[in-house]
């Protein structure tokens, strides 16, 4: 263990830009997650008087990065603006699929953050995206917590309609076959037919926009998605390729999702 009683990576490297942390299991991958997350926040809401705007992926990857994160001490949430980066189209309020409900249940109320801003699938989509990408760039986004998706997609930035060019902030996109897979196979929903075909997104230039990303990634279903993160070419076919170029990326990741 290390001098914070987590687990030291079996494997620590960088990929161009990225760098890469192989933990043996992804409990002690999402505790080293939250312990690096909580220590940029103290030190961000440290050397400023004004809010830390992060945005927060909802995904059952997150889950041991969110446990870890509520630990966190010394973090002063009433100063956070919180934000998360998709949402389902049409999706009931009472749904508990909802991505708004999920990191509210296991982030937000649990710490509190000062201000919480949520997407809503329910409202008139172009109003929406207007709405939200408005606050987006009301102010720099500090931080990104961000998993990767089975068919390599960050966000709903499906291979079909992710563009690393985009001009919009915020848009809505009809998701992949894959990804609405995903969706049955993490447990969320029982049948494909029950998964929404369409949904709001952050877009890529938006989460890359983000000062510091943290990029959480476990599981043996992840492999393929991940290994052709890691090493493909970089391109619109797995968007997460993109996340090599950025210049304050770190991920996290697990020996099944890594391939060690």
């Amino acid at each position: 263990m290390n001098i914070n009683g987590i687990m030291k990576p079996l494997k620590t490297h960088f990929v161009e830009r990225m760098s890469v942390h192989v933990y043996d299991d992804r409990g002690q991958m999402g505790a080293a997650a939250a312990v690096a997350v909580g220590a940029r926040l103290r030190q961000l809401l440290q050397d400023s008087e004004r809010q830390v705007r992060i945005v927060f992926a909802a995904a059952p990857s997150q889950n041991e990065l969110y446990e870890g994160l509520v630990r966190e001490q010394g973090i002063d949430w009433s100063r956070v603006c919180a934000f998360h980066m998709d949402e389902y189209i049409g999706l009931a309020d009472t749904a508990p699929q909802r991505f708004g409900r999920y990191l509210t249940e296991r982030l937000f109320s649990r710490v509190q953050p000062g201000r919480v801003e949520l997407l809503d699938g329910l409202h008139d989509v172009d109003q929406e995206c207007r709405r939200y990408g408005d606050m987006l760039r009301a102010a720099p986004i500090d931080i990104v917590c961000l998993g990767i998706g089975e068919n390599g997609h960050i966000a709903f930035n499906d291979p079909p309609v992710a563009d690393f060019e985009d001009l919009l902030d915020v848009k809505a996109v009809k998701l992949d076959e894959a990804c609405r897979r995903q969706q049955v196979n993490d447990g969320c929903f029982s049948r494909l037919d029950d998964v929404p075909a369409s949904a709001l997104t952050l877009t890529v230039p938006t989460l890359m926009a983000g000062r510091e990303l943290f990029v959480i990634v476990p599981g043996a279903s992840k492999r393929s998605a991940l290994t052709a993160a890691l090493h493909d070419p970089i391109s619109t076919a797995c968007p997460a390729t993109i996340l090599r170029t950025h210049p304050g990326i770190t991920m996290f990741t697990d020996r099944e999702a890594y391939g060690l």
